[in-house]
């Protein structure tokens, strides 16, 4: 169980990788535009806020790997990012889009579970 927890806390944290990359380099471009369904517009007046969303994303994967990094010593690390995982998607689900509950929040919800299960 404990190699499955690792490979999907490994998943989540290439995902908020992704998200880095998508939000602050690829926001105005034709991938991060269609990614979120803007017009050229849009993103050119959202774009800082973008890019700063995605540095938040980025500390989660950090940290994230941090913790698996550190192994048997990283649980905390692990745990507590991947809350922040979890909360940060719901209330993205709330107030953007219900797709973040599914693309964001479920992820590190199976991830926190496998980490919290017992080995």
């Amino acid at each position: 169980m404990a190699t499955i927890s690792e490979i999907v806390v490994l998943l989540v944290a290439l995902l908020h990788g992704y998200f880095l990359m998508l939000e602050m380099f690829l926001w105005d471009k034709p991938a991060g535009r269609k990614a979120f369904g803007m017009s050229k517009e849009q993103a050119a007046a959202t774009k800082v806020l973008a890019a700063n969303q995605g540095l938040y994303n980025g500390f989660i994967a950090v940290g994230l790997l941090w913790g698996l990094i550190r192994g048997a010593a990283g649980y905390e690390f692990k745990v507590f990012f991947l809350l922040c995982v979890v909360v940060a998607g719901v209330y993205g689900a709330v107030t953007a889009s219900r797709k973040i509950l599914y693309v964001q929040a479920l992820p590190g919800l199976l991830g926190l579970l496998l980490v919290l299960s017992p080995s």
